[in-house]
């Protein structure tokens, strides 16, 4: 199994116009609006991702909290090894998404949302239209 890799990081925000505005500027890029109430930047290797919950998407329990992305080469695996270790959640299936990343949820015991998705679907922008 090769190393999961970080590749998108989400923070909440409560207004995505003024979000997107101020990491424009801040980081003088546009960006790119993925969803209604979610906007990406590229911050070289990992997506920063800017999301207003409540407006058409659901993040799911603990929406609040920030989400860490890890790409890996297979789901059953780090599932099995999440239960083990004792994660506060770990999902019972892995979800196909509607952006086409194929995935699944879990908290850490602190909390902490993770997302593993497997390394061939993840979506970083571009090509996704609702």
């Amino acid at each position: 199994m090769t190393e999961p890799r970080i590749y998108r990081l989400t923070i909440p925000v409560s207004d995505i116009e003024r979000a997107t505005s101020f990491y424009s500027g801040i980081l003088e890029s546009p960006g790119e609006r993925v969803w209604r109430n979610r906007h990406y930047f590229r911050c070289g290797a990992v997506v920063l991702a800017c999301v207003e919950p409540g407006a058409g998407d659901d993040l799911g329990p603990g929406s609040e909290a920030r989400v860490i992305y890890f790409a890996v080469d297979a789901l059953d695996p780090i599932m099995q090894r999440l239960r083990q270790a004792g994660a506060g959640h770990v999902d019972d299936a892995v979800q196909e998404q509607a952006w086409g990343e194929r995935s699944f949820y879990a908290q850490d015991p602190f909390g902490n949302r993770l997302c593993f998705v497997h390394e061939s679907t993840t979506y970083t922008g571009g090509d996704f239209t609702e």
